[in-house]
């Protein structure tokens, strides 16, 4: 995919609503690894409310270190929150992009977690 066509990309996730319509758009993507990336996310995703908060996690099986199975959630965003928030998750995640360039593609100003 070349540049041009990532950031039009980029631009166009963001201005959906929502995780899922940005998961659906993406696997509509022209881009046969991306689709099948978003594709493969499919039902891994569950929303929690925890200290007041309606979170949305990611959550897929992983071998820990005796070698079993074990279930791993990783908190992605808050429900209502920008959904640049996902599209910077989603390409790293899939692609080892950095956060940093998605928001800068999509013309936004990244900030680092705070750490507690």
């Amino acid at each position: 995919m070349e540049q041009k066509q990532f950031e039009t990309l980029i631009k166009s996730l963001c201005e959906k609503e929502n995780l899922p319509q940005v998961l659906d758009a993406l696997k509509a993507c022209e881009d046969k690894d991306i689709a099948e990336a978003a594709e493969s996310l499919t039902g891994q995703f569950q929303l929690a409310e925890i200290e007041g908060e309606r979170r949305i996690y990611h959550v897929s099986m992983q071998e820990n270190d005796e070698g079993e199975e074990q279930e791993y959630a990783e908190w992605i965003m808050n429900d209502g929150d920008d959904v640049i928030k996902f599209v910077a998750w989603f390409f790293f995640d899939m692609f080892e992009i950095k956060q940093k360039d998605i928001y800068q593609t999509a013309g936004r100003t990244y900030q680092q977690p705070k750490r507690k």
